[in-house]
């Protein structure tokens, strides 16, 4: 054998499959922990997503009741309605958009356990190349 390794084809079988399994349960462990991760950022981004939108909506309440005044002759608190509800509408249309934009970004697959299962495929194939 090469290496000077002195133990059975049935042992070093026996000891990749010990090392196979547990190479799975870590990747499982691996996925779960990114999936964890990408399930909590698209939670808070949902958030401001929310948040923004509720915002929108008081600019857009604080916009008709600005409206609601200018037709009703009366000019300063239609100014000053028309003001509030932009700039509330304003930041609520800014969350919204960062909301939007992060969860696009968010991708559900776990990146990280792909890249790790690719190489183990690559470890496992040597490991079978070495045995046979």
């Amino acid at each position: 054998m090469q290496g000077g390794d002195d133990r059975s084809v049935g042992e070093i079988l026996a000891d990749l499959s010990q090392q196979t399994a547990e190479l799975v349960r870590r990747e499982m462990r691996l996925a779960e922990a990114e999936m964890t991760q990408k399930a909590y950022r698209a939670g808070k981004n949902a958030g401001f997503l929310a948040a923004g939108g509720a915002l929108a909506y008081a600019g857009l309440l604080a916009v008709v009741a600005g409206m609601i005044m200018l037709f009703g002759r009366s000019r300063r608190p239609w100014f000053s309605a028309f003001v509030v509800g932009l700039s509330v509408a304003g930041a609520g249309s800014l969350l919204a958009l960062k909301g939007l934009d992060a969860l696009r970004q968010e991708g559900v697959v776990p990146q990280e356990t792909v890249e790790t299962l690719e190489e183990n495929r690559e470890w496992l194939r040597d490991q079978a190349d070495r045995t046979s």
